[in-house]
């Protein structure tokens, strides 16, 4: 068995799980994947007219056969301007000739409504392998995330069994993957890079060439680094079992991501410094154990005062 293959089998095992119990739609990157525009444009068109139709009969209306190419447009329009991320896009919608379209719907803390859930159902987190990202070379990443076409996060596998760890994956973000790439670059499509072995997994915001500083995305073990070990599965399996998970990641996409902005005055002039804060796997983890405690203690007072 070559090097190669072990690699693949490890991304065709997370992608066969994603796709049968993660509730991902497989995106294959031929013929739906755009290098020059960094976004899977069907998936967007698919979105848009299934989810607002109010909107885009309206659009069609002012702008007939245009009306595609004119949303694509503004979209990159949006996602490529300074004042704006992709996580402001996915959060807030975009606005093309005054009409604001969503490119996300989310599930509010409280006061589902079927309609709601309707919307939230239209969305589609995609999976794509050996995404081909570049207009100059051939260079491809292994697994693309995204929301609704556009992408989202980014993955490098590595496989203990080829002699390949967590530390190649790294080097290959930081040597080979060029940070003014669209699909790399701050802020502007994906929001996380995750570098992911059988045994350890590390994320990184931000691609800054050799400097680029990786953080561990571990459940920890013996009160030490890395993660537990558990008969029959990979030790990393957490991460498209629970976290890549769609309710999980959307959840992530909605409310633990935060773009933080800092300015300062030298001199004269104003700088700003910007930071993609993801949540660590201990955070985001604690954040959800409390607000089910809380639900599940408002629940049994509710009834304990409804008993007496």
């Amino acid at each position: 068995m070559t090097e190669s293959y072990k690699e693949y089998a490890f991304e065709e095992y997370i992608e066969t799980y994603l796709l049968l119990n993660g509730g991902y739609t497989q995106i294959p990157q031929e013929g739906e994947y755009s290098r020059e525009l960094t976004l899977f444009p069907k998936e967007v068109i698919r979105f848009i007219r299934e989810s607002q139709p109010e909107t885009w009969d309206k659009l069609e209306a002012q702008l007939g056969v245009d009306t595609e190419q004119a949303i694509i447009d503004a979209l990159i329009k949006f996602l490529d301007s300074e004042e704006h991320s992709s996580l402001d896009v996915i959060r807030h919608g975009f606005k093309v000739y005054g009409k604001t379209i969503k490119m996300a719907f989310f599930k509010p803390a409280f006061g589902l409504n079927p309609r709601t859930l309707e919307l939230y159902g239209m969305n589609r987190v995609g999976i794509s392998r050996q995404v081909h990202f570049s207009t100059d070379n051939d260079k491809s990443v292994d697994l693309v995330l995204s929301l609704n076409g556009i992408p989202v996060a980014t993955a490098e596998l590595k496989n203990q069994m080829t002699g390949q760890s967590v530390e190649e994956g790294k080097n290959q973000y930081r040597f080979t993957r060029d940070p003014n790439e669209k699909l790399f670059q701050f802020k502007k499509r994906a929001l996380v890079h995750f570098v992911v072995d059988t045994d350890d997994v590390f994320m990184t915001t931000k691609l800054e060439g050799k400097d680029t500083y990786f953080l561990p995305f571990n459940i920890g073990y013996k009160n030490g680094a890395g993660n537990p070990p558990e008969a029959g599965k990979h030790r990393t399996h957490y991460l498209w079992e629970s976290v890549w998970e769609r309710d999980s990641w959307l959840d992530i996409l909605a409310r633990f991501i935060h773009l933080q902005i800092d300015e300062k005055k030298v001199g004269k002039r104003t700088v700003k410094k910007e930071k993609m804060i993801f949540p660590r796997y201990h955070q985001l983890d604690a954040v959800r154990k409390l607000e089910a405690a809380a639900r599940e203690e408002g629940r049994v007072i509710t009834e304990s005062c409804v008993w007496r």
